[in-house]
C-alpha cells in the first residue's frame, strides 16, 4: 500500500495507527466504516467529505478543519496534542 492509498480523508495516516492490519484495513478500504463508527455507519468526516459532498479528501474543503473534526475527537489526546494532530493533518492535506 503506498502513502496515498493510506492516508484517510481527514488526513490521518491510516497505517501508523495500531489498529491498521489488525482491526481495520484503512478508512479508505473499508469507506469509513472503521470499526469505532456505529456498526453500519461510515465515520462522520468520511461521510461528509466523500459522500455528502463528493470531495477526494477534507484538505478540497474550505472548512477544514471543522465542527465535525473537533466533533471525533480522540479522547486520549491533551488539548495541545489534539491541536498538534489537526494541524498536522491539515497540513498533510494540503500536499495532496
Amino acid at each position: 500500500m503506498g502513502e496515498q492509498e493510506s492516508i484517510s480523508v481527514c488526513g490521518t495516516d491510516c497505517s501508523a495507527c495500531y489498529c491498521f492490519g489488525q482491526m481495520c484495513n484503512g478508512c479508505n478500504a473499508c469507506e469509513g466504516k472503521v470499526f469505532h463508527a456505529p456498526k453500519g455507519q461510515a465515520c462522520p468526516i468520511y461521510d461528509c467529505v466523500k459522500n455528502t459532498k463528493s470531495m477526494q479528501h477534507c484538505g478540497q474543503c474550505g472548512e477544514v478543519p471543522c465542527k465535525i473534526w473537533l466533533a471525533t475527537r480522540d479522547p486520549k489526546y491533551t488539548d495541545e496534542e489534539f491541536q498538534k494532530n489537526v494541524a498536522a493533518r491539515v497540513q498533510m492535506l494540503r500536499k495532496e
